[in-house]
């Protein structure tokens, strides 16, 4: 879903450093080293990778000192030293990845401790306790496995010998030729690698001429391609190491799409009047902040939301969450993947409110910079893929929420107008189609929340009421 240049910044989780602390604060020497293990930076957190460790074994840090950045599935993380302490040696290494949370990952000590001890504490973690040793997606494996024995250098040979002898020249020194060609025609062959044997002659009784051999450009390529078929061929495609963030993004998805109950319904918004109310809007701020098209969506969305609360709802297995708050996710594409960035009480927050938190949260996401209670959580999701020039698309819903809408481009559309001479209009519409959990939002409830968006959008002067 790939270190990125720019990390949010967050404290180590306090039960993963307190332990660490715990133990450094003991009074025996090796006893006062500690295992510092890979904390958990969000609830949905399992698994983590070192981007980079800020601190040499063996040198000091101070309380609020950046230890290392961890990778997590959705970004990358300043990890913050909570006490005075050594960093005695370093177990996962800058690039390590798939590290369980939990597992060992370097030695803390403080002033005065003795830290020759800190090898052996590292040897002591088990199986269970110690990091996945991949480094950059690559195995490090503690053993190297025997190689395999090496294929026999017969095989080769046999295949050469089993190859059949190239034919016998027909032309100077063959007893029966099967083909004649002009002296030219011949100089030109020869001159090209052209096998005259496999040129068809049009001159008297078959001849070959020199138009033929000239004519023969397009089969004089095979024989080049037969020979160089032994030779390696360049790689035709590259394979990209998947990052934390793809995989989760990954395994969400496919759960989503094989244990959730999708269903879907599309309606078509009359976009004119939020246009034009969107043109005075922004002409009125004078080159200050613009509103978007999406501005208005994220506030439709919250708005209806409060019309049809069923909608804004979560299928938790014995219970089903209704909340009370529009929270909304907005999706933002990143050079990792897909993340979304959350505008909370999107319903109690005016239009420019709306459109400086997007623009600021999608920075932020594509900078790799948000924090967890930026991205986690959330009612309902917006997809807008109408800026890409989509028209219509479905989405997938994000578990466990019960909707995803899905938005396409805004374009026109000739429309029956009796009152206009003309008989006909040009209108500007929206597609969008909303993706529903039947657990929770039956087709009724998914139809009712579409009408009451359609009506906000189509009459936006009710944003301001």
């Amino acid at each position: 879903m790939m270190a990125l240049a720019h990390v949010a910044r967050r404290q180590v989780a306090a039960g993963a450093y307190a332990q660490a602390s715990r133990s450094i604060r003991t009074s025996a020497p090796v006893a006062a080293l500690g295992k510092f293990k890979m904390p958990a930076m969000s609830p949905t957190m399992t698994e983590g990778g070192i981007a980079s460790w800020k601190k040499q074994e063996g040198e000091a840090f101070a309380a609020g000192d950046v230890l290392l950045e961890i990778e997590t599935d959705k970004a990358t993380i300043d990890v913050e030293a909570q006490d005075d302490g050594i960093l005695a040696k370093i177990v996962a290494p800058d690039g390590s990845k798939n590290i369980a949370v939990g597992n060992t990952i370097a030695i803390l000590g403080e002033e005065g401790d003795d830290l020759a001890g800190a090898d052996a504490l590292a040897a002591e973690a088990d199986v269970a306790d110690a990091p996945v040793p991949t480094v950059d997606g690559v195995e490090a494996p503690a053993a190297k496995a025997p190689e395999p024995a090496a294929p026999k250098a017969e095989a080769p040979k046999a295949e050469e010998k089993a190859a059949p002898a190239p034919a016998k020249s027909t032309e100077v020194g063959a007893d029966k030729p099967t083909f004649f060609a002009s002296p030219v025609a011949r100089k030109i062959a020869l001159a090209k690698g052209i096998p005259l044997a496999q040129v068809k002659g049009t001159g008297p009784d078959g001849l070959i001429t020199k138009t033929d051999v000239e004519s023969f450009k397009v089969a004089s390529a095979a024989p080049a391609a037969a020979a160089g078929a032994s030779a390696p061929a360049a790689a035709e495609y590259e394979d990209v190491p998947t990052t934390n963030m793809r995989r989760v993004i990954a395994k969400r998805l496919l759960e989503s799409k094989q244990t959730v109950p999708h269903y879907y319904l599309t309606v078509e918004v009359n976009m004119d009047r939020l246009l034009k109310l969107r043109q005075v809007f922004n002409k009125a701020s004078e080159g200050k902040s613009k509103l978007s098209v999406n501005d208005f969506i994220v506030k439709a969305t919250a708005l209806a939301l409060g019309d049809v609360p069923e909608a804004n709802s979560a299928w938790l297995g014995e219970t089903i969450r209704q909340y009370k708050k529009a929270d909304i996710c907005v999706a933002v594409a990143t050079p990792t993947g897909l993340i979304t960035p959350i505008i909370k009480d999107a319903g109690a927050k005016g239009l420019t409110t709306i459109s400086a938190e997007t623009k600021a949260l999608a920075t932020k996401a594509r900078d790799g910079k948000l924090k967890p209670e930026e991205y986690q959580g959330g009612g309902f999701t917006i997809s807008n893929l109408g800026m890409f020039g989509i028209d219509h698309f479905t989405a997938i819903i994000n578990p466990p929420q019960s909707c995803i809408l899905a938005v396409g481009k805004t374009d026109l559309k000739l429309v029956p107008a009796p009152e206009d001479p003309k008989g006909f209009k040009t209108v500007n519409v929206m597609n969008v189609t909303l993706s529903s959990d039947h657990r929770t939002v039956d087709g009724a409830v998914g139809a009712r929340w579409l009408q009451a968006f359609k009506g906000y959008l189509e009459n936006p002067l009710t944003f301001m009421l």
